[in-house]
């Protein structure tokens, strides 16, 4: 009771000098757009050096003295972490994920946690898209084999993929990006099954789209994309078990968190043509790969570049400086994740 009378009398302080500059660590460089607007609302920016993730002692120095951060997936915010920065008012991820941070050790404190939901979903749904056209026709062994010099002219065997076209695509987490992904099935004449904690009646409508239990989407599936958050009942959603339950011909992508599969089940299933192939735009340990898919011609891997297109990230870094630019004016930030850090009266 103490702690909250303490953080309500901080807060509405706060709110009586909204004037007052603000110190901004960014643990990331982002794009200028965002940095721009954090200095023109009055607010002092501090870049980490380097645009690697931060060992946890360097971020701990980043944080300190800091009123706001802007995180990356690979900062963890612990409740250690924010308690050793009591001064720290609010966190915004660039991201959409946010299990990184501990969201309700950051209520208790009274510390406003943001990310950048709807910003980056047709970014990621077209990587989506990217990934299963280029692993089921072998875009990149086939570029590989042009560099190499051995492509000696066309033969009706070379280099055969899967065809795409009329083939049944399920989606795992029907959300904003799963939903997108779905979308674009329609241009390629694909019926789309999908699975969710709910159903979806204006995504069927849409698309027509069916619900399935996820172990019968994935025996009906000729391709899979992976769309759900992870949280403790999403790890290893695709373990060994349900890889065997999928046809030999099938295609995996996952451009949701890698955690969501089993990675080395993964690596198994590939190596002993279990399923066909995979296109991965995340991982199990980021940034290592597990070895094991590193030699294998029938995965597509990319550096987690699912928003990757510079008008997306512009957006993202927007966004981020937008919620902190109305948090510390005594507003609600646009993508809020957890209102009940802000104490009554608190406007």
């Amino acid at each position: 009771m103490r702690r909250t009378t303490r953080n309500f009398a901080r807060r509405v302080a706060q709110c009586s000098r909204r004037i007052e500059i603000m110190n901004v660590f960014i643990t990331r460089p982002i794009p200028e757009s965002g940095l721009q607007l954090l200095r023109e609302a009055g607010h002092t920016v501090r870049l980490s050096a380097t645009d690697a993730p931060l060992p946890a002692e360097t971020l701990r120095a980043g944080l300190s003295g800091a009123d706001a951060v802007i995180t990356m997936l690979s900062d963890k915010i612990t409740a250690d972490v924010l308690a050793e920065n009591p001064q720290l008012q609010i966190v915004t991820q660039f991201a959409v994920g946010f299990d990184n941070i501990d969201v309700q050790a950051a209520t208790a404190r009274g510390v406003s946690v943001c990310n950048t939901p709807d910003v980056l979903t047709d970014a990621t749904a077209d990587l989506a898209w990217a990934l299963l056209l280029a692993a089921a026709r072998r875009v990149v062994e086939g570029d590989r084999y042009v560099r190499s010099g051995q492509w000696d002219g066309w033969g009706p065997m070379q280099l055969l993929g899967t065809k795409v076209s009329g083939k049944t695509l399920g989606i795992v987490g029907a959300g904003r990006i799963g939903q997108a992904i779905g979308r674009r099935a329609l241009g390629f004449q694909m019926p789309v099954l999908y699975n969710a904690r709910y159903v979806k009646p204006e995504f069927e409508a849409e698309v027509g789209a069916q619900w399935r239990d996820l172990d019968d989407l994935l025996r009906e599936s000729d391709f899979i994309s992976i769309s759900c958050p992870l949280t403790p009942e999403t790890r290893h959603l695709i373990d060994a078990r349900r890889l065997e339950l999928m046809k030999p011909s099938a295609v995996l992508v996952n451009t949701a968190r890698g955690p969501v599969v089993d990675e080395e089940a993964l690596a198994m299933a590939l190596r002993s043509r279990k399923i066909a192939a995979a296109g991965l735009d995340v991982f199990e340990k980021e940034p290592e790969i597990h070895p094991d898919l590193m030699g294998l011609d029938n995965v597509v891997m990319l550096p987690h570049a699912g928003s990757g297109d510079v008008e997306t990230r512009e957006v993202m870094s927007e966004l981020c400086a937008r919620n902190i630019i109305a948090h510390f004016r005594g507003e609600e930030p646009p993508t809020l994740l957890n209102p009940k850090s802000t104490p009554p009266g608190f406007e």
